[in-house]
């Protein structure tokens, strides 16, 4: 069995390691998980992900040297303010790829892999930007050209799913995988938080074989986490909490109104997270 505590996963986490963060922007981001990194006492992290609020929250704390993404977004709001904020203020290290070379990336280090040559950067502002990126010529008679891609190599990848057995093999029930299983296969080690964890038989019962992602094979521990995704989508189980995340972005941009927000809702544990934003809705329903 692989199940664990949230608290035993960051606790096996060292400072300095870089974390791959799975999701997209806004969906289906391993929250839970982000949150206990914030109240724990690791720095230094260099991050690889389609950046969200995991990025931008985890900035906020100062608990990031280097941020490795091809965007930083809320999906709904453009640009993370956080995230915004340490680039402006030059307390994070950016280094930023075309999604499609971010892609090539994570193959390259799934597959254990230098580099992959890639079409994906060529006559743009990414190779200008990004100065250590080479290119190789093909060895084929067409002699082509092409952006080598360096393998986007993690110590630890953190990722959230709708289902997962105690096993580790963990399903995604909605429309898109977010290259979660790509994530788990480039990390040395992989940590899959869930909305619930269920009997090997039962991940058949939501959804089709396609459905099942990541295979134990690839994953260290498991954690239940109801609600671990929020205030990102989940669907089916819950959408984006479009309320919440305008708080949050507004609270942002003002000193004392993100003091107010982390002691609200950030100063305690997970289930403390979660009691204080169904306090809120209530409020403000």
């Amino acid at each position: 069995m692989k199940e664990m505590t949230i608290e035993a996963v960051i606790g096996s986490l060292d400072s300095g390691m870089t974390i791959g963060i799975g999701g997209w922007g806004s969906r289906r981001k391993p929250m839970a998980l982000v949150r206990a990194i914030c109240r724990s006492p690791l720095t230094d992290l260099t991050v690889i992900s389609h950046g969200g609020a995991d990025v931008g929250l985890l900035c906020a704390y100062g608990k990031v040297g280097r941020v490795i993404a091809p965007f930083v977004t809320l999906d709904s709001i453009p640009l993370e303010p956080h995230f915004r904020r340490a680039r402006q203020q030059g307390t994070v290290e950016f280094t930023e790829y075309d999604e499609g070379m971010f892609m090539f990336g994570l193959y390259a280090a799934a597959y254990r892999l230098p580099f992959l040559p890639t079409r994906a950067g060529l006559g743009s502002g990414v190779m200008r930007v990004n100065p250590s990126l080479r290119t190789v010529r093909s060895p084929y008679d067409d002699g082509e050209e092409l952006v080598a891609m360096p393998a986007l190599i993690m110590d630890v990848a953190l990722v959230h799913l709708n289902r997962a057995d105690r096993r580790g093999n963990a399903q995604y029930l909605g429309p898109d995988p977010y290259f979660d299983d790509l994530f788990a296969k480039a990390a040395g080690r992989t940590y899959v938080s869930c909305e619930r964890l269920v009997e090997t038989a039962d991940l058949l019962q939501e959804g089709p074989v396609q459905s099942l992602l990541i295979s134990r094979s690839h994953v260290t521990g498991v954690v239940e986490a109801p609600g671990g995704a929020h205030f990102t989508t989940c669907e089916p189980d819950h959408g984006r909490d479009e309320t919440f995340q305008r708080a949050y972005a507004e609270a942002a941009g003002d000193p004392g109104a993100w003091t107010e927000f982390r002691r609200r809702f950030l100063a305690g544990d997970e289930a403390a997270y979660q009691a204080a934003v169904r306090q809120w809705r209530e409020e403000t329903s």
